[in-house]
């Protein structure tokens, strides 16, 4: 009896240890079948993110490339406007028609954005008026009228010192050719296709707005010159 459960004892032992043995070599392999997994899959992930850059950069460049070419277009289509406008312009000015043509529509928009006006109650182009006192007559390019604002607008071709000058004295006699204009604040504005920053800087030091081409419509080049004409008192910044 001792002997055959001795047998059964050896014999279990040698089981386990069989048993031990081939769990070790198991484990051992899926280790192994682990750690080659791991690095294979640290392979394709490094493979991937060389991948990824590579595509990262080629899409970078071509969105460099097409922001350029649309810039390019852009530019070239301004160039294209502002070369139109100027054209125009140039003809508006051999035919005589800048005032009806460019300065008069423009100054709708201008009076809307800079002065809050959305309808004028009168609107002239080439006003010829009698001076009130008998003594001469003059035509006006384009004259305004809000129940705040008159608006008068000198235009010349060619903007030259003279006409400047001589616009700055005819201002102060405004009131004698439009009497109505006593209780409107006065908008003097002279208008050019193009202005030099010497000639702006000249009509900004006497309060005078400029309006002339700016990229490719009328616009004034001098807005902060509004500052004064609503608020004489307040110099400008």
């Amino acid at each position: 009896m001792e002997i055959a459960v001795q047998e059964k004892f050896e014999y279990l032992e040698s089981v386990l240890g069989q048993f031990i043995v081939q769990t070790n070599t198991s484990l051992s392999r899926l280790e192994k079948n682990i750690s080659a997994l791991s690095m294979e899959l640290r392979e394709q992930d490094k493979k991937f993110k060389a991948e990824t850059r590579e595509l990262d950069k080629k899409f970078r460049k071509e969105m460099d490339e097409f922001k350029i070419l649309v810039q390019a277009d852009i530019a070239e289509s301004r160039a294209d406007r502002r070369a139109m406008n100027k054209k125009w312009g140039e003809l508006a000015n051999k035919m005589g028609t800048i005032v009806e043509d460019i300065v008069a529509p423009s100054l709708r928009g201008i009076a809307r954005e800079y002065f809050k006006v959305e309808d004028f109650d009168n609107f002239y182009v080439r006003n010829r008026r009698k001076n009130p006192s008998g003594d001469g007559r003059r035509e006006f390019d384009v004259v305004a009228y809000t129940q705040n604002y008159l608006f008068i607008v000198e235009t010349k071709s060619t903007p030259r010192n003279s006409y400047i000058q001589d616009f700055i004295k005819f201002i102060p006699q405004i009131p004698l050719w439009f009497p109505e204009s006593h209780e409107k604040t006065i908008i003097p504005i002279f208008a050019s296709l193009y202005l030099e920053p010497d000639t702006i800087s000249f009509l900004s030091k006497n309060n005078i707005l400029a309006l002339g081409m700016k990229d490719d419509n009328m616009d004034l080049l001098n807005p902060e010159v509004r500052q004064y004409l609503l608020n004489p008192k307040e110099p400008l910044l």
